[in-house]
């Protein structure tokens, strides 16, 4: 019986195709799939295709087709029922559908540092905060001061962002210079730094607000607390009052990726049964390691297969379950495209003359030299006034490729840019800044970071040394 058994279970394993499949289509396809696989484990990766895809554009858009380019994102989209007709660009939907899905997470991420992440203290949220506050201020100053004239101004925002895929990636690529402390001092920093600029989208970017608008986007909200209330904790539920925020807020006048944020924000971060919960359920996991030898009547596998699910379910918080489903096509699906739809300028045309020349010059010095300093003098002024402490494995040189990796803007920048300027020519100049600083600084952090110590036994001395310094002159 016993060796009946194990033979089911190794024609039922997972490393068997389904009865359907046809085994040699299936290896050729393992052979495909498996280097796609192990690219994607990278930390880097989404970096990588980010850059791939706004190569494709700049490409694209500067050859002889570059008019195709154009024609394909103008191409429009929409729904018509009987009289009633709704329809906008290819464009639109990247940068105001596609979009939505990416500040939905950084909604629900910024729930998650809130509650119990790096941003759960403030001892912990302090040197962070204070970081990203400068490196948000110093850029928009230095912009204003080089293109603070009234046709350009409204660019002040397009230096503040920090681009947190390409940012990652840069660090993932210093290997060992970079000590975990590090990494966590930057997620925390982008975090906080989307927050501000989210907040900047809302205020400074948005039209006067309708007050119908606000009263559809109420009532989504508040359906989104009653099914809360009620229990439910079904995903696909909140997907129609979602849609209902999303209408609200662009009905508004607001951008209506803020409803992304917003419904992130509202996204529970505490799990049901958590881990635990398997426990209620460990007499039906062990069923179904039977299952080989006393097999389940069809109905009973049903039941025991919606318990064991439950509690699968319920072992992670709805935000934690969504950010680890949606990340992926975030990283992989959403921000390429978005890359692909806005990083296309057409270089022989732009002109960098007059107001042109300060939006660009504004955008690149911003970005380049502002974030650093800013990141810099911040944190220096938090620590005197023994605000804020240098997390331990960090020393002064770790806190300046923190700063200039900070100036790497990118897709936020971008989305920035496209609500800043409405005329064709500035919205082209501000764009090819943000991609020429971005390149600047991320060719500098990697520059600085070469200089940083490997991470061993004999290192960890000279850094200690470099954090006391730190500590003392900054």
């Amino acid at each position: 019986m016993t060796g009946a058994a194990n033979g089911d279970m190794e024609a039922t394993s997972p490393s068997t195709p389904p009865p359907e499949a046809w085994e040699p289509l299936q290896r050729l396809a393992r052979l495909v799939v498996r280097p796609l696989e192990r690219f994607l484990r990278i930390e880097a990766a989404s970096g990588i295709v980010l850059l791939l895809a706004t190569a494709i554009a700049l490409v694209w858009s500067n050859s002889p087709w570059g008019s195709t380019y154009t024609a394909l994102w103008h191409t429009p989209l929409g729904v018509i029922v009987g009289p009633l007709r709704f329809e906008r660009s290819l464009e639109w939907v990247v940068n105001d559908v596609l979009m939505v899905l990416f500040f939905f997470v950084v909604g629900m991420e910024i729930r998650r540092e809130v509650n119990h992440g790096e941003l759960s203290e403030w001892r912990r949220a302090a040197l962070p905060a204070a970081a990203a506050l400068g490196g948000m201020v110093a850029p928009a100053v230095i912009y204003l001061a080089i293109g603070g004239r009234a046709a350009t101004r409204s660019g002040w925002g397009v230096p503040m962002a920090t681009d947190i895929a390409f940012a990652v990636g840069i660090l993932t690529l210093l290997g060992k210079r970079v000590p975990p402390a590090l990494r966590v001092l930057l997620l925390a920093l982008a975090v906080i730094d989307d927050i501000g600029a989210i907040v900047v989208i809302a205020v400074f970017y948005s039209s006067k607000l309708a007050l119908s608008g606000v009263l559809v986007t109420c009532a989504g909200v508040g359906a989104i607390f009653v099914m809360q209330r009620l229990g439910v904790r079904a995903k696909v539920a909140y997907v129609g009052p979602g849609i209902v925020v999303w209408a609200g807020v662009y009905a508004t006048g607001i951008h209506p990726t803020v409803a992304g944020v917003l419904v992130g924000l509202l996204t529970p971060v505490r799990a049901w049964l958590g881990p635990a919960g398997f426990a209620f359920v460990r007499d039906d996991v062990e069923r179904l390691a039977r299952a080989a030898s006393e097999p389940l009547s069809p109905h009973d596998l049903a039941v025991t297969l919606h318990r064991v699910d439950v509690a699968r379910r319920a072992a992670m918080s709805p935000a934690e379950s969504l950010i680890e489903t949606l990340h992926p096509w975030v990283a992989f699906g959403i921000m390429p495209i978005f890359a692909l739809a806005n990083a296309g300028v057409p270089i022989t045309g732009v002109s960098l003359r007059g107001d042109a020349l300060a939006v660009g010059g504004g955008v690149m010095i911003g970005l380049v030299v502002g974030k650093p300093v800013g990141v810099l003098s911040a944190s220096a002024l938090a620590m005197r006034l023994r605000l804020a402490s240098l997390p331990a494995g960090i020393g002064r040189r770790h806190l300046a490729v923190l700063g200039v990796v900070a100036g790497v803007g990118f897709t936020m920048s971008i989305f920035v840019a496209q609500l800043a300027f409405s005329n064709a020519a500035l919205l082209a100049v501000a764009k090819l800044g943000v991609l020429v600083a971005s390149g600047v600084a991320a060719a500098l952090a990697l520059a600085l970071g070469r200089g940083l110590p490997m991470d061993t036994d004999q290192s960890r001395v000279a850094r200690t040394a470099d954090e006391a310094e730190a500590s003392t002159e900054l």
